[in-house]
């Protein structure tokens, strides 16, 4: 798939006012074609399609055919160096979750924890995707979580859950909401884990 861009402002002000992080220069994979307007950037890519919104004084342009630069009209503007990182953030993300996607690994820690992926009796009426975890984290109860219609998640494990998405903020998000279930604790080192997450633990205060 070729990489394109339509409809692309260059005229930029100069300025000593720079956002650290919208300043940094995009790679573009060469699966991934970038459609422009004045009002928003589409990314398609083998995983599908987004758009990221633009504001009228933001301005993109190649620093090479596969690299691509944002920058604002006036850098001294608080809100526009605020949403200069933002937005640069936002289409980095649409690339690599159009493209390859993202993922996030959990970690069920605790005698007893245990994750089970099963069918959703209520199939995709509730907007999930037909799948449910079965969880087991220290209750009197297993706890049931149904995947959402746009994460995947796999069980490679009794005691690993990995969830992968397009969408990073909808995939952090829903990670956090399995983490609650059983946040770790700080005297015993149990509950479920994000990634590489660690905790400090506590010495149990003897009476």
């Amino acid at each position: 798939m070729n990489t394109r861009i339509q409809q692309f402002s260059t005229s930029v002000r100069v300025c000593g006012f720079i956002s650290n992080i919208g300043k940094q220069p995009i790679p573009i994979p060469p699966n991934v074609a970038l459609t422009a307007s004045s009002t928003s950037i589409t990314v398609k890519g083998p995983l599908g399609e987004t758009t990221v919104p633009l504001e009228p004084y933001m301005h993109l342009s190649f620093l090479q055919p596969d690299v691509l630069s944002l920058t604002v009209g006036d850098g001294a503007v608080k809100h526009q160096r605020a949403m200069w990182g933002t937005t640069r953030s936002l289409i980095n993300n649409a690339i690599t979750g159009m493209s390859s996607g993202f993922s996030k690994p959990l970690y069920l820690v605790g005698v007893g924890y245990r994750a089970a992926l099963e069918d959703d009796p209520r199939g995709t009426v509730a907007g999930g995707n037909g799948k449910r975890l079965n969880l087991k984290l220290g209750h009197s109860h297993n706890i049931f979580v149904p995947i959402p219609a746009h994460i995947t998640a796999e069980v490679p494990s009794a005691t690993k859950i990995v969830v992968s998405s397009t969408n990073n903020v909808a995939l952090g998000h829903f990670a956090a909401k399995i983490r609650r279930l059983r946040p770790p604790e700080p005297y015993k080192g149990k509950g479920v884990f994000i990634g590489d997450e660690t905790i400090r633990l506590k010495a149990i205060k003897k009476k």
